[in-house]
């Protein structure tokens, strides 16, 4: 069905009329001209957003509607976590050019609700409008949290000890393998296109993605980590810094350094690396620390903590102690796996 058949209003409504709203914060969800919360005292709000342009942060060719639509929602939802809150409401709005259609829109609408779900994070509103230039995607999430409960990326401390969440650079050797596929199919496409074949006529293509389906999914289907926020709440541990990983662990290091006046050093040896990544990055010919440190959209979390609390902080599962914090005039280094420091540079994604 063409959109327009719809409408824009016939399109919200078609794609929001069966979202059942679940946080009590949440009065009226989408439908009037604007959405009304209402947050209990003594609770600060927290919000986040993040556009998401075709061509810059996602390929169509490979990354489909319904995983886009999971992850678009799952990279807002990590910043309220990183903030050390809870995700309550989301508003989604689209731009979208005539070469999609109602039911591309249901799929991208269908990863969307499934990480609401996830996160108990209700869609309260939006907007479409028509675009000349592919799709654009920009999401707004809102959370809470106690004011005490509030981490923002200045308070890392000297000595305190730096820790990541899961395993890094997975991500980026995803994005790297899709990429590799996405060359071989265009150029067979080339090659039977000038020997003058029907394209329609070719057998479908089989990428090869054997053996890497890990990578894959942290590319397509990324998680955000609400079980280490509520792990470390439960063992009663607050950081004293935190942000996600999005661009990159060295940038993320940076912002955190940066806005906390400090310095850092971070060990090689102890950055969390999965098999696959490792062993594609070698089939690639890469530097595998060099993917961990820059390649971005893990959506790991990244957070200081104090010394005095190394043996909980270690005992959570999922967390790893990958180095600590300095004083600032120590600069941000990377100790190596054989002892030699380099200076950490910001090399991660940057947008513009």
């Amino acid at each position: 069905m063409e959109i327009a058949e719809l409408g824009e209003f016939g399109l919200i409504r078609h794609l929001t009329e069966n979202i059942e709203l679940k946080n009590p914060e949440t009065h009226k969800g989408a439908g009037d001209d604007c959405a009304v919360l209402e947050f209990e005292a003594g609770r600060q709000v927290l919000v986040t957003t993040d556009l998401l342009m075709e061509g810059v942060h996602f390929d169509l060719q490979y990354v489909p509607l319904k995983h886009l639509g999971y992850k678009s929602a799952i990279v807002n939802l990590s910043d309220i976590y990183a903030m050390n809150g809870r995700p309550r409401q989301m508003t989604v709005s689209l731009a979208l050019s005539k070469r999609f259609s109602v039911e591309d829109m249901e799929a991208f609408y269908e990863g969307l609700r499934l990480a609401c779900e996830a996160h108990g994070c209700d869609i309260v509103g939006g907007d479409t409008s028509a675009s000349l230039t592919g799709l654009a995607i920009s999401i707004t999430c809102i959370g809470d949290a106690r004011p005490e409960d509030v981490v923002y990326r200045n308070g890392a401390k000297d000595t305190d000890l730096i820790c990541v969440s899961g395993d890094l650079g997975a991500a980026y050797m995803g994005l790297q393998l899709l990429e590799r596929e996405k060359m071989v199919y265009n150029q067979q496409l080339l090659e039977a296109r000038k020997r003058g074949e029907d394209l329609s006529k070719l057998p479908p293509f089989q990428p090869d993605f054997s053996g890497h389906e890990y990578l894959l999914e942290r590319q397509l289907k990324p998680e955000a980590r609400k079980d280490i926020i509520e792990a470390l709440r439960k063992e009663g541990i607050r950081p004293t810094a935190m942000m996600d990983i999005s661009d990159g662990l060295s940038s993320e290091l940076h912002h955190i350094c940066s806005q906390s006046h400090t310095g850092c050093r971070i060990y090689e040896e102890r950055l969390p690396l999965d098999y696959q990544t490792a062993s594609l990055a070698e089939e690639f010919n890469m530097n595998v620390t060099t993917c961990a440190l820059n390649g971005g959209e893990d959506y790991e979390l990244l957070f200081t903590v104090p010394l005095t609390e190394h043996d909980r902080v270690a005992a959570v599962p999922g967390v790893k102690v990958i180095g600590h914090i300095t004083k600032p005039e120590l600069g941000l280094q990377l100790v190596c796996r054989d002892g030699v420091e380099m200076g950490l540079k910001a090399q991660g994604w940057k947008a513009i």
